[in-house]
């Protein structure tokens, strides 16, 4: 008896160790679950936006001059710095105009002379006329009288005909600048006999401002213009309204913009694309004719286009966009957007998003598909230079 009582624990201990169990139990217990995480969201919203497609392309000359030689002879003189601007008309060569000269004496010579032969038959004829009518001579005379007077002017026709002839090619001899524009390359020199049936080429001269670019389109991008057009997704900008914008080739823009001249309507078999043309100033000289760049043609105007800010848009290992939602209840949902272009600092999504759908723009570090979140509307310009923020602040709170 007095064994078994030693076993026994004291009533006092027996509940300090029931204490001790009890709290034991309570430090095992989970812990209340925190708020839900705040999140900042815009409401999706259609909107007006431009439809842009950028394109390669190569410039052009506005003008293009051959400047060739129109008669033959030695030539004299060149007048013009390679390279230089030229005006129209401007004097650019001078070829030996002695032979011209000669040729254009012997056909005033001429014509002088026709012009006295002329005189003399004209008066012949007159008196005839007269004659003819007292019966002094006969009709057949008259008659020679007036066919010499004819013939006479006739052959005053031709000599003035051969005397601007002559007059022409002695002009040929100062070879001026058919256009306004900067000259090539020299290909003949002073002492080089050049040749009028060789049409022998002496120099370029081209117009580049303005200057051509032409830009080329796949026939599937054009294609997909017109059924967005046909369906009504997309409104047509009249041609004169087309603007274009160049991106130059060491990636700098140019900062005047051009206007589109012409859309071509036939597909080259060898490329696949089609060709336009727009024209740009260019009263600086930076666009030189041969540039490659790269121009953003404005087509038209989507009115079903939704804007998304870049902050909230990320993208998966496939490479696709995707964008966090907050559906019903608050609770975060991924979707997979179709994006078309970037306009200013939003994505242009044409698929993926519903208008009136919440999209997270603050906060996204903090949640997952299928959470519940807290929601904190905000205008999309706030909201964005809100989420523009996020990051650095996020690093503050990590350091």
């Amino acid at each position: 008896m007095l064994t078994k009582k030693m076993h026994q624990p004291a009533p006092g201990l027996a509940c300090l160790l029931a204490a001790g169990a009890l709290a034991g139990c309570g430090q095992q217990q989970p812990a209340k679950s925190g708020a839900p995480p705040q999140v900042t969201v815009i409401t999706a919203q259609r909107d007006s936006v431009p439809v842009t497609v950028e394109l390669p392309g190569r410039t052009s000359p506005y003008l293009v001059a051959q400047v060739r030689a129109r008669v033959d002879g030695i030539v004299q003189q060149r007048i013009f710095q390679e390279g230089a601007d030229v005006k129209a008309n401007q004097p650019l060569y001078r070829i030996d105009p002695s032979p011209y000269q000669a040729q254009l004496h012997s056909a005033q010579a001429a014509q002088q002379k026709a012009e006295a032969n002329l005189a003399a038959t004209r008066v012949q004829a007159q008196r005839y006329q007269t004659l003819l009518a007292g019966n002094a001579v006969s009709k057949q005379a008259y008659d020679d009288a007036v066919a010499a007077e004819q013939q006479a002017a006739a052959d005053l026709a031709g000599a003035k005909a051969n005397a601007a002839v002559a007059a022409l090619n002695l002009g040929y001899t100062n070879v001026a600048a058919p256009i306004a524009g900067r000259t090539s390359t020299s290909l003949v020199t002073q002492g080089a006999y050049v040749q009028a049936s060789a049409a022998t080429l002496l120099t370029t001269v081209q117009q580049i401002d303005p200057i051509y670019v032409d830009l080329n389109e796949s026939s599937v991008a054009g294609l997909q213009l017109r059924r967005d057009v046909a369906s009504g997704r997309v409104k047509p900008n009249e041609l004169a309204q087309a603007k274009v914008m160049l991106t130059l080739e060491d990636g700098s823009q140019y900062p005047l913009p051009g206007k589109l001249q012409y859309t071509g309507t036939t597909v080259d078999p060898g490329t696949g694309a089609v060709t336009l043309r727009a024209l740009f100033p260019n009263p600086k000289s930076v666009l030189l004719p041969g540039m490659f760049v790269r121009a953003r043609v404005q087509q038209g105007v989507n009115d079903q286009a939704l804007l998304v800010p870049v902050r909230a848009v990320s993208h998966d290992q496939r490479g696709e966009a995707t964008a966090l939602v907050v559906g019903p209840g608050n609770k975060v949902a991924q979707r997979t957007l179709q994006v078309q272009d970037m306009l200013g600092d939003a994505w242009v999504v044409t698929g993926g998003l519903r208008a009136g759908e919440r999209i997270i723009v603050a906060g996204l570090q903090k949640v997952q598909p299928g959470m519940l979140v807290h929601v904190v509307n905000a205008a999309p310009r706030a909201a964005l230079a809100q989420a523009d923020a996020q990051p650095s602040t996020a690093a503050s709170g990590q350091q």
